[in-house]
């Protein structure tokens, strides 16, 4: 490897690791969205299995809940992306949630793939790099 090449695999190093960093911000990112949409599923899911005059418990944040008395309205307000919302029957709306939250399992899934194959490339390339200095502290 000659000065130009060491140069090059130092600096392709340096731009992975500011990658991964960037795609583990991501998967933080994924994860809180994931936690959010399991949560707004689980209430809505609540809401459409509840009888009028049940009793159940809604999440406000901050593991904070408000308990609510279920009406004979079986409809949600939903965020659908963008910042548009539209009504829909509470099953429905869960089920809309429950498929955003697997798509977001998915998502999450294919990011940390990649960063696995980035972290194996980052490796080689780190383990290259140090044999060429060592070869060259010879």
């Amino acid at each position: 490897m000659n000065d130009d090449e060491l140069r090059q695999a130092l600096a392709t190093l340096e731009t992975m690791k500011v990658q991964l960093d960037a795609m583990a911000q991501q998967a933080r990112f994924f994860q809180l969205s994931l936690e959010e949409t399991m949560r707004a599923h689980d209430t809505l899911d609540a809401f459409a299995k509840a009888k009028e005059g049940d009793e159940v418990l809604v999440p406000a944040g901050a593991s904070s809940f408000v308990i609510a008395t279920v009406t004979s309205k079986r409809k949600a307000v939903v965020g659908i992306g963008n910042k548009v919302s539209i009504d829909m029957d509470l099953d429905e709306a869960a089920k809309y949630m429950a498929d955003s939250a697997n798509e977001v399992k998915n998502a999450i899934q294919k990011l940390n793939e990649n960063m696995r194959q980035m972290d194996s490339q980052a490796r080689s390339l780190s383990m290259s790099i140090q044999q060429e200095y060592q070869r060259r502290q010879q």
